[in-house]
């Protein structure tokens, strides 16, 4: 997060950059420790108060590594509409794991959740007013979409009649996670037109660190039964990185790099936090994960050829 101080571009512009583009493709990188370390913290904390923790140590880092630009400096626009859609992406998905009834269930809200990349690749497609951009991304983004629910599902032993069954008796969380996913993606396409070169996250992550406070006291949960121990804390602290540092890796790369390439690498963000948390919980990956693996490979790369094919017309 250091290395990222700059929070500004003159109004209106917005120059890609090479280098913004990687610290973009970090983010994926850092989000692939996310669930986890967050269900790491969740066991040893509970999970509304685990969650309060993590975005309360990481909006401090993020203020401490990666202070805000001046409030006057933020158009109003960009902190109604690009604040409550982080705010609400974030606390919805909170929610949606915490309202899921079962493990199974969590898998499934969980991707219902990873239907951001998709959103992300078709909704930088229609903004880009390339003729018949859409239709070019679409097979791409089948064929990835089929892999992640694959990667992330079948590894799990997804049923999907039960799937279903779950959906019709407790609607709310997947729901709230499909309003999320689509949040978040809305977010990443549009807000940066709206923020004019000003990234907003230190600032809108303790926000959310304020609404998950307030959802935890409101659950009713208190404290851990056990206490938690030193590596407990560490984790803590671990999340917190994953999830504060990803995001303002992200929130630079969306607005100085290039939005297309960041889109179609989001595919990779489920499959290595799905790695991730294996090798995090020891467990071990099946064959329908690496056939997973390699549809979002083979659908990325789909997008990639035809975003490359439509850049050089």
């Amino acid at each position: 997060m250091a290395g990222i101080n700059n929070n500004r571009l003159p109004a209106g512009s917005h120059v890609i950059s090479s280098r913004a583009t990687s610290v973009g493709l970090l983010a994926i990188a850092l989000w692939s420790l996310m669930a986890g370390t967050v269900r790491i913290v969740a066991e040893a904390f509970g999970a509304t108060l685990g969650s309060a923790l993590i975005y309360t140590v990481g909006s401090v880092l993020l203020l401490i590594f990666r202070r805000p630009a001046p409030l006057k400096e933020f158009p109003k626009r960009y902190l109604i509409i690009g604040g409550a859609l982080f705010v609400f992406y974030e606390s919805s998905i909170s929610l949606s794991l915490g309202l899921a009834s079962t493990a199974a269930s969590s898998v499934e809200v969980s991707l219902v959740n990873y239907l951001w990349p998709t959103m992300m690749v078709l909704l930088t497609a229609i903004v880009s007013r390339r003729r018949h951009g859409l239709l070019k991304v679409l097979p791409g983004a089948i064929v990835a979409t089929c892999g992640v629910m694959l990667a992330v599902g079948g590894n799990s032993g997804l049923d999907w009649g039960a799937a279903a069954q779950h959906i019709i008796s407790n609607p709310l969380p997947y729901a709230l996670a499909f309003m999320g996913a689509s949040a978040w993606s809305v977010y990443a396409v549009f807000t940066p037109a709206l923020s004019r070169g000003v990234d907003g996250t230190s600032l809108f992550f303790p926000c959310v660190a304020v609404a998950l406070w307030i959802i935890h006291f409101a659950s009713g949960q208190g404290m851990p039964v056990v206490a938690p121990n030193v590596v407990d804390w560490l984790f803590v602290l671990i999340a917190a990185v994953s999830i504060g540092g990803g995001y303002a890796c992200w929130g630079h790369g969306i607005l100085r790099g290039s939005m297309e390439t960041l889109a179609v690498a989001s595919y990779a963000t489920p499959v290595l936090s799905t790695a991730a948390s294996t090798v995090l919980l020891g467990l071990s990956l099946s064959l329908p994960f690496w056939v997973g693996v390699a549809l979002v490979v083979t659908g990325s790369m789909l997008n990639y050829i035809a975003q490359r094919k439509q850049s050089r017309r």
